[in-house]
């Protein structure tokens, strides 16, 4: 029989035992957050029609959870007063911060401008590695807005952050965020002087200006903050495992990877001078059809799925703390801005070939939550290419500017934009799609907000 004593002793040990044993096998957990930029269920039905047929499926339509998110919006000027229809800034930051702020906010509340705490800034905190992957500028806003904290989101380099115009028209003015105020700099400075492990994306042209206060260029100070730096024609395979990685693919955007073939664009229908008379009066002429083709200036461009492999590479390595990867699709939103449904269409392509290695690197490694969402949504309507009314025998044509499609099925896809008849459309207020892989079950709700999509990722890899 053992003593009491002994057995204490003998019950401590094996505590101990336990704990260390639990301390050494403990499995990291990460979150790859996959964002289409202006990703809503317009987008995604024109991508599953075109690239599927229409009675085909998406990976996106396999994941085994899917949800809704609210998007939300205040005024700066009056951050009680709701505002419908988000930009990149503001939403990208709630969903980044959990905080709603207003439009062309990076990473800073409304009315007060108060830097926020990211998900990045938590997870860094916590030992964690962390990377962000886009295909726009990494300065831009959805990017930046899990890292940076800056008034406006044009304050890309140090060009921009004191009485400067946007297109030599727009002002723009951070002086409250320059580092003579005691600010971080413009997006590039704080991007450069950061500690997150991985940047992949364009925006060389942002890192040629020099570092305020310094004598050197910001990409020489990110390269002194221990960068390793990576240009277009830079192998992303083996990646220094012991370095921070600061890719830098173009000088602003990424190319779109599909585009029109030959020199097309969307275009309004053309009614005659009798329909200008009466509306059910003469006849329309509609755009030709158009057909997508790779983008002959995608050229040697790494491909979002190429990122997205060395990241998780990267991330993985050596790492038992577990990461946080944001990877964006940018150019759904910049391509539906200029009514280029190709465009589109090939970015959401990249999505699904980025979500592949996503979900196989989850496969892997089973505490891996594996979210995609949209920031917003965006200008494209799917309408019909044959009119109800058509059998009426009246004129009839959508409003805006339209693109016909010609679809690998053989028939034609109508795409209708509307918002604005500028150079540019604008987004919408539509809520948008949230996606989850099977770390997902039970986690994700069949409906939530962008600040509660913070929470739950924050809460999943226990940073609160």
């Amino acid at each position: 029989m053992l003593s009491d004593a002994l057995k204490k002793s003998f019950s401590l040990f094996l505590i101990g035992l336990c704990a260390l044993s639990g301390a050494s096998f403990a499995k990291e957990r990460n979150i790859i957050l996959i964002i289409g930029d202006g990703m809503d269920d317009q987008q995604i039905t024109l991508a599953r029609n075109y690239l599927e047929g229409v009675q085909g499926k998406l990976n996106l339509d396999r994941m085994p959870v899917r949800s809704a998110v609210q998007v939300l919006s205040v005024s700066d000027r009056e951050p009680e007063k709701v505002v419908y229809v988000a930009d990149s800034a503001n939403s990208a930051t709630a969903v980044a911060t959990g905080v709603v702020t207003s439009r062309g906010r990076i990473g800073t509340s409304a009315g007060e401008d108060k830097d926020l705490i990211s998900i990045i800034d938590l997870a860094e905190k916590a030992g964690m590695k962390t990377g962000i992957v886009t295909t726009a500028s990494i300065t831009d806003a959805t990017p930046a807005s899990f890292m940076a904290k800056v008034k406006q989101r044009e304050c890309e380099n140090p060009s921009m952050m004191v009485n400067a115009l946007y297109h030599d028209r727009k002002p723009v003015d951070c002086s409250s965020d320059t580092k003579a105020k005691g600010g971080a700099g413009s997006i590039a400075e704080q991007i450069a002087d950061s500690d997150v492990d991985l940047f992949l994306g364009g925006g060389f042209k942002h890192f040629e200006f020099e570092a305020e206060g310094k004598k050197q260029t910001v990409l020489n100070s990110a390269k002194k903050n221990g960068f390793h730096v990576l240009d277009a024609s830079s192998d992303l395979n083996g990646l220094p495992a012991d370095k921070k990685i600061l890719g830098l693919f173009a000088e602003k955007h990424l190319p779109e990877s599909w585009a029109f073939k030959g020199d097309r664009e969307a275009e309004r229908p053309y009614p005659s001078m009798l329909n200008y008379v009466h509306k059910y009066l003469g006849s329309v002429k509609m755009p030709e059809p158009v057909e997508c083709v790779t983008n002959p200036e995608f050229g040697n461009t790494p491909s979002l799925s190429r990122m997205t492999t060395a990241a998780l590479n990267h991330l993985s390595s050596d790492n038992d703390k577990g990461f946080f990867l944001m990877i964006e699709s940018a150019s759904i939103d910049k391509a539906s801005h200029r009514r280029r449904t190709c465009g589109q269409l090939g970015e959401v392509k990249q999505l699904t070939e980025a979500l592949d290695q996503a979900l196989a690197f989850a496969d892997k490694n089973p505490d891996t939550l594996v979210l995609v969402t949209a920031d917003h949504g965006q200008a494209a309507q799917l309408v019909p290419d044959t009119s109800i009314f058509s059998g009426f025998d009246l004129p009839f044509y959508t409003p805006g500017y339209l693109v016909r499609v010609k679809t690998p099925e053989g028939s034609v896809m109508a795409v209708n934009y509307a918002t604005n008849g500028l150079f540019a459309e604008e987004h919408t207020g539509v809520n948008v799609p949230l996606f989850a892989n099977k770390e997902g079950l039970g986690k994700v709700p069949a409906m939530i907000t962008q600040p509660e999509l913070f929470d739950l990722m924050t809460g999943y890899l226990n940073l609160r």
